[in-house]
């Protein structure tokens, strides 16, 4: 299975947090094939820093590089053609960084692992971060 974790969960992974499952935690620690991390969540992750609505411990490269580099998971590149599904997405979801991960996982048939269950109405494979 080829994950892609959405923004909350990249963040419970690396604080360590109990609401990621044991179920979710395990397929991203050992059974994932790859675990890939979108740049539109590190985009994510940097507007929330930078206003206030997400206190980081250690500033954001760092942060981000060892959330990679630690866990092991691959960077996923946004692409044109990534941003250009987007326009094809019926609008279930109005949160312009999910949709982009919602076309990322369609385009290279990933798995995202996420608590977000209007995900669901995209018919791309979800895995509960939460369970």
């Amino acid at each position: 299975m080829n994950l892609l974790l959405d923004t909350q969960t990249l963040l419970w992974w690396r604080q360590g947090n109990r609401r990621l499952g044991a179920r979710a935690r395990a397929a991203i620690a050992r059974h994932a094939a790859t675990v890939r991390v979108s740049a539109a969540s590190a985009w994510e992750i940097a507007i929330k820093s930078q206003t206030g609505r997400l206190a980081l411990r250690e500033p954001l490269q760092t942060w981000m590089a060892a959330a990679l580099d630690d866990s092991g998971f691959e960077a996923l590149p946004v692409t044109v053609g990534h941003a250009v599904a987007v326009a094809s997405l019926p609008v279930h979801h109005a949160d312009p960084f999910d949709r982009l991960l919602i076309a990322q996982a369609q385009l290279e048939h990933l798995t995202i692992v996420t608590s977000d269950a209007a995900f669901d109405a995209y018919g791309v494979s979800t895995l509960d971060a939460r369970r």
